[in-house]
């Protein structure tokens, strides 16, 4: 059985450098652009886990659509890593209080974002 991973991520060349990180055998990749489409995702894929920017156009940012998740019981247990550059401690502690599971400051490294996508789910991805 394929696990999912949902990349958001707003800015184009960003996602498609997070896809090519996850782009693993046994994993299927979703990509959304915004708050909304990751909700709407979220709730149609149940992905195993969700890698989440903070800053997006439209109604909600990353914070909202992890409140959101966690405030869903079906969905609740859902891992979520926030990728964001805001690295302040006021920021991170924002992504607490949302209820993440990991947040990695961009710029991030590929084996950094490997290394929490592995220890989140449970899974190897090499």
């Amino acid at each position: 059985m394929k696990r999912i991973i949902l990349v958001v991520e707003d800015q184009p060349e960003i996602r498609k450098l997070i896809c090519m990180t996850m782009d693993y055998d046994g994993f299927e990749v979703h990509e959304a652009d915004n708050g909304e489409a990751a909700l709407k995702l979220i709730t149609a894929l149940r992905p195993n886990i969700v890698l989440l920017d903070v800053m997006m156009p439209g109604k909600l940012d990353g914070f909202q659509v992890c409140e959101r998740v966690r405030a869903d019981p079906e969905l609740a247990d859902t891992p979520i890593v926030m990728l964001t550059a805001r690295g302040q401690q006021a920021d991170i502690e924002a992504g607490r209080r949302a209820g993440c599971s990991a947040y990695l400051t961009k710029p991030f490294s590929p084996l950094q974002l490997i290394e929490t996508v592995e220890r989140l789910t449970g899974t190897t991805l090499s």
